[in-house]
């Protein structure tokens, strides 16, 4: 009996889709959206959600990214943190968690506010910590990355 006649048209789209969702989150992608690197992609790329203000969860995040450079190697390693409603709070000036910031960033970790989220809070670069970089849509990032193959962590 041939299946694909038996079953309905929305059924077999969604298995479409799942078997390609799969399939994409096997191979990865081939050309990955860099926030403002020009550097090639490294084997190993992880992204942080941060939309708590908790500097807690902040501390916990700067300590996930630590370790993971530590396992792998700085070079070895992409990791960005995504800051969006709430959470951007620790990347404005003056955030409890500043010197850790600072030195994740130095370190080779990339730190993304989301311009949405600025934008409703009245919120400027002016307002933000320096050498962190912006991007559209918080939301929208974690989408891209985990499209391109990202691990994705929300500690």
């Amino acid at each position: 009996m041939n299946t694909s006649m038996s079953m309905p048209d929305s059924r077999r789209t969604l298995l479409k889709a799942a078997a390609a969702a799969l399939f994409l989150s096997l191979v990865g992608a081939h050309a990955p959206y860099a926030l403002a690197q020009a550097s090639p992609a490294k084997p190993n790329r992880i992204v942080f959600q941060v939309s708590d203000a908790d500097p807690a969860k902040w501390n916990l995040a700067l300590a996930n990214a630590r370790n993971v450079q530590a396992e792998f190697g700085e070079g070895n390693v992409d990791v960005e943190i995504v800051a969006y409603g709430p959470g951007i709070g620790m990347l404005k000036a003056g955030s409890p968690v500043k010197d850790k910031i600072d030195a994740a960033m130095g370190s080779g970790v990339t730190m993304a506010a989301c311009q949405n989220t600025m934008r409703n809070m009245s919120l400027t670069p002016q307002d933000m910590l320096p050498k962190i970089g912006y991007v559209p849509s918080g939301v929208g990032e974690l989408l891209k990355k985990q499209q391109q193959g990202w691990a994705y962590v929300r500690p």
